[in-house]
């Protein structure tokens, strides 16, 4: 999962650093400079590449894995410029230039494709959560409250399905797109019918993470730690981005 993988570890590197910890960015630069030219070069259509639903399969031109790719190089450029490293800028623009193809490459109607080549399909873009807890501010707020409002139409009894493809789901990326609700009606709307899931789960597993939006069943996977991305509304916040602030202007 190469632009998965190199993604993820920016934005996790990025956000350790903003939370005071500049341990990893500091020890494995060479390593961020690698995986962030690899995103610049491969990131904005992906190829053929599994995602973390690997349980799904590959999906070439995947919009979702995209997203994570832009937010991994607006990550980068903004630890360029905390180190003062040359090309921040630069990186930054390319992030921004990126996200604004990807709009135009994923659009259909009112709602984002689940591949940029595959019409008539959409996909819950849990992905967009990183650009809001890090403020990167890359994809426009109407395009969060678009989709928002597209999820809205296709909740099942027990949530919301992953994508167009089927009636599974997984727990964690429901709480993730969830996050992506600037109303607190909006994100009770999705959260709800998992609420409800919790309470008439049929398996004797509790909160499996992969489980089927129309009966309720467990598909697969249980006691994993992901289940704990349930929580990752407490870091969409302001006071935290805020507190992040602060202490980048007490540094």
């Amino acid at each position: 999962m190469p632009i998965e993988e190199s993604g993820n570890l920016l934005i996790l590197v990025d956000a350790l650093v903003r939370a005071g910890d500049s341990t990893l960015a500091t020890r494995f630069w060479p390593q961020l400079t690698q995986w962030a030219e690899y995103l610049k070069a491969n990131g904005l259509d992906p190829k053929n590449q599994l995602t973390t639903d690997d349980f799904a399969g590959h999906v070439a031109h995947n919009a979702n894995l995209s997203i994570k790719a832009i937010e991994g190089i607006a990550a980068y450029a903004d630890l360029e410029e905390r180190f003062h490293r040359p090309g921040a800028a630069e990186d930054a623009f390319v992030a921004h230039e990126m996200a604004q193809q990807w709009v135009s490459m994923s659009q259909e109607g009112n709602h984002y494709k689940l591949a940029f080549d595959s019409p008539d399909t959409w996909s819950e873009k849990y992905n967009l959560v990183s650009d809001r807890i890090l403020d990167l501010k890359l994809f426009p707020p109407k395009l969060h409250q678009a989709e928002i409002n597209f999820y809205l139409t296709k909740l099942n009894s027990f949530g919301l399905p992953l994508d167009s493809r089927a009636d599974y789901t997984k727990l964690d990326w429901e709480l993730w797109t969830a996050t992506l609700a600037d109303k607190p009606d909006d994100f009770r709307g999705i959260l709800d019918p998992i609420i409800r899931w919790t309470n008439e789960i049929p398996s004797r597993v509790l909160l499996p993470d992969w489980y089927d939006t129309k009966n309720g069943k467990q598909v697969g996977f249980q006691a994993r730690s992901v289940v704990g991305g349930v929580f990752i509304k407490a870091l969409s916040q302001k006071a935290l981005t805020t507190k992040w602030r602060q202490r980048d202007v007490a540094r």
